[in-house]
């Protein structure tokens, strides 16, 4: 599959006018790697059409990235210089629509020491985490992807370069409902609805807490937060009132549970790709709320690392439920792309929560939303928990039990 100059405006202007819905006047931020100058163009002109007042492009670059861990200080990179904060802290000002292109090489920090990799994060993050919070639910983004060679191997090792890229682009076309002859637009509108009617019956049950349950050993319950709400598929934009799409693809809804707790065991079904290295086979037992031991088959030392990131990096941000029919999960191969991975079956996500769920979420300050139970880190970092036999359970505060998923997928 080559594809076509046609799709790929179709898709630019999906991801801009669904996704990140840009609106007239706005600034965007576009993060994007310098091998895909040419979509960044075709992103850019769409913004500009939409109505953008200006676009600003980061550019990326793994291999510049691996080469600073190789060879620079890990206090030098742990520093943040007085352009770098002033550039987030404009952010607060000019509260940009954020879209972001994933194509990174899964294996691009491969060999590189897990303790700098955390460290220089952690140190990094402590700057930039209070202007995050400043944005946070006051800007329109969306990440969304497009396959790199690397990437593209890393899915079909036994393909040529060109057949694995078109192989992961067929993939990630179908996941976003991009095809020739149908209006992406309109197919979005219509997958939106779906989760949305989801997210409305779960919310309608009344449920304390939720039941998961595996053969491979996941046995584990967590604790809701009363009154918090599932969203699913978009969000809006606290000041301006305007709906977007955050990821594309979207297949979950989602919460954030009770910070503090959760009793047992969680057990991933597919690898965990954090950092550019990959974490495998691996599960985490949470007790008294708080992640207590962790095992890994393969990045033991980074699994452990990322758990000891901050405070709350121990506890859980997000319970997402995602069935096993999902488009990405019917492709059939594993991405090594969390975006992707996320939407392919149930998950939870380690570290930072979400206080929209909340009544009024958008105008609580972190410690307020804190205060009713949502979980609050510098990491937000989701693992896939969805095995083709996890059962949950939601169990209300009189005892009552209602299946929500069995094998897989709903009930």
């Amino acid at each position: 599959m080559s594809v076509s100059s046609q799709l790929l405006q179709k898709y630019a202007r999906l991801i801009v006018r669904t996704g990140g819905s840009v609106q007239p006047g706005q600034v965007v931020q576009l993060t994007i790697s310098v091998e895909l100058h040419e979509f960044a163009a075709l992103l850019i002109e769409e913004c500009y059409q939409a109505g953008a007042k200006k676009v600003n492009v980061d550019w990326q670059y793994d291999l510049q990235n691996r080469l600073n861990f190789l060879y620079a200080e890990q206090d030098v990179l742990s520093g943040v210089l007085p352009w770098e904060e002033e550039k987030i802290k404009q952010m607060t000002v000019d509260l940009p629509c954020r879209i972001y292109i994933a194509s990174e090489d899964p294996d691009a920090m491969n060999g590189i020491d897990a303790e700098k990799l955390s460290a220089v994060m952690q140190s990094r993050s402590k700057v930039f985490k209070p202007y995050r919070n400043m944005i946070d639910g006051k800007h329109q983004w969306v990440i969304a992807a497009y396959p790199s060679v690397k990437w593209a191997k890393k899915c079909f090792p036994a393909l040529d370069a060109e057949e694995a890229v078109d192989r992961l682009w067929d993939a990630i076309l179908k996941t976003v409902y991009v095809r020739e002859d149908t209006d992406p637009v309109e197919a979005w509108k219509a997958h939106t609805d779906f989760i949305k009617k989801k997210a409305d019956w779960i919310n309608a049950q009344g449920f304390s807490s939720l039941r998961y349950k595996s053969a491979n050993g996941t046995d584990f319950t967590v604790g809701l937060i009363p009154g918090a709400k599932w969203e699913g598929a978009g969000a809006v934009n606290a000041l301006n009132g305007v709906f977007y799409i955050c990821n594309m693809p979207t297949e979950e809804i989602f919460t954030s549970p009770m910070a503090g707790q959760c009793e047992g065991t969680l057990v991933a079904v597919k690898p965990l790709s954090w950092n550019s290295q990959l974490i495998e086979n691996f599960s985490i037992t949470f007790a008294g709320g708080r992640a207590v031991s962790c095992r890994a088959e393969k990045g033991q030392a980074l699994l452990e690392q990322m758990i000891h990131m901050d405070e709350g990096a121990c506890m859980l941000g997000e319970v997402a439920l995602v069935p096993k029919e999902s488009p990405v999960n019917q492709c059939g191969f594993l991405f090594y792309e969390t975006l992707f991975d996320e939407n392919a079956c149930c998950h939870c996500a380690l570290g930072m929560g979400f206080k929209e769920v909340l009544p009024g979420g958008d105008k609580l300050t972190v410690a307020q939303a804190q205060a009713q139970g949502v979980n609050d880190s510098i990491i937000h970092v989701d693992f896939m928990i969805g095995a083709d036999d996890l059962s949950i359970d939601g169990l209300r505060p009189d005892g009552a039990e209602t299946p929500i998923f069995r094998n897989g997928t709903w009930a």
